[in-house]
């Protein structure tokens, strides 16, 4: 866990990598709950044995959505962000799906701060997220993720 107890702490890592999370294994069980969550039940992600025969993945893959979900998990267990009464997500500049995320395995966000700039009341920080893929060079999703703190 990085904390980080003032915003000039914080400021002093823009450009560098800060913090990478622990693995997580990504669940058919995990898979199913978000495609009833969102009304996105396609085959490719809940049908493990047509995922086998017809999929070219070879199995079923995660939504790249649900990726991109776990964002918020990761960074809340690897940094603490400055003292503050409240953090928001502000929205993402740039998503990308490069690659699969195969069901069974595992997941991991790579988080860079990008920039760190004071608003009203706090501070706005961009962060580049990887998602990374256990054993694979290529990211199940990178994305700019913009995050505010408020005093």
């Amino acid at each position: 866990m990085r904390q980080f107890a003032s915003v000039e702490e914080l400021q002093a890592e823009v450009g560098k990598e800060v913090a990478v999370s622990d693995w997580l294994t990504i669940t058919q069980e995990r898979v199913n709950q978000f495609a009833v969550a969102t009304d996105d039940s396609q085959w490719i992600h809940i049908d493990v044995e047509r995922a086998k025969r017809e999929s070219p993945f070879g199995g079923t893959i995660a939504h790249g959505f649900l990726t991109l979900s776990l964002l918020p998990k990761f960074i809340e267990e690897v940094i603490e962000l400055p003292p503050g009464s409240m953090s928001i997500n502000y929205g993402l500049n740039k998503v990308r799906f490069p690659a699969p995320m195969m069901v069974g395995g595992r997941l991991r966000g790579r988080f860079t701060l990008l920039s760190l700039e004071k608003i009203d009341k706090g501070i706005q920080t961009v962060w580049q997220v990887t998602m990374e893929r256990e054993g694979s060079d290529k990211p199940a999703c990178v994305a700019e993720s913009v995050l505010r703190r408020y005093d």
